[in-house]
């Protein structure tokens, strides 16, 4: 059965750009509830799986409600360990590099990571990627959708669902997207999964 992890740090630890509350109700009751949801579906079908990873692939086109929640859980996962206290700042050596070729410049990448993240239409994530060819691009997914389904490897992802952001910053999503990227991102998470 899946499970909430814990987070990887304390609730207060990303205050003031994410506060207590916010990680409070989205670890403990959105993620959670994403947990809850995708493991009784998989214990009412029986359903087996090698990874969380092979489940939301398989749920993809076959089983809507397990997809999305299980594509939320994998998210969230994800999205715990891609921040982390007094986050932002340098980037190891070889990813920004790899973000200049890529992009012009780091601006221009946070420009259109921010810009993805602020025009996903009500719910979603907004993803730096690396396409199967090395290329890394920012995209954007509506609902629980990620990478994963689009043959793609996620780097990096924010979450733009509401309960994510709007204790903090009410209706102002791009400045949660700012604070994301200035103050919060681990780039050696990113940093390890581009080179893994």
């Amino acid at each position: 059965m899946l499970d909430l992890p814990e987070l990887p740090y304390s609730y207060d630890a990303l205050s003031p750009f994410m506060s207590k509350e916010t990680l409070e109700f989205h670890h403990d009751k959105h993620h959670n509830t994403y947990v809850v949801n995708a493991n009784k579906i998989i214990d009412e079908n029986n359903i087996k799986y090698d990874s969380i990873e092979s489940l939301v692939k398989d749920s993809y086109n076959s089983n809507p409600g397990l997809f999305n929640n299980a594509a939320q859980h994998w998210n969230h996962i994800e999205f715990w360990q891609w921040m982390k206290p007094n986050g932002g700042g340098n980037i190891p050596g070889e990813l920004e590099n790899k973000i200049n070729s890529d992009f012009g410049s780091f601006e221009k990448f946070k420009a259109d990571f921010i810009a993805a993240g602020a025009t996903q239409f009500g719910s979603g994530w907004c993803w730096l990627v690396m396409d199967s060819n090395g290329k890394l691009s920012v995209t954007k997914t509506p609902n629980g959708e990620n990478p994963i389904i689009h043959n793609q490897k996620a780097l990096l992802g924010c979450d733009v669902w509401e309960h994510s952001y709007y204790i903090d910053y009410r209706n102002a999503r791009p400045k949660y997207l700012e604070a994301f990227v200035d103050n919060l991102v681990n780039w050696e998470r990113v940093a390890e999964l581009f080179g893994s």
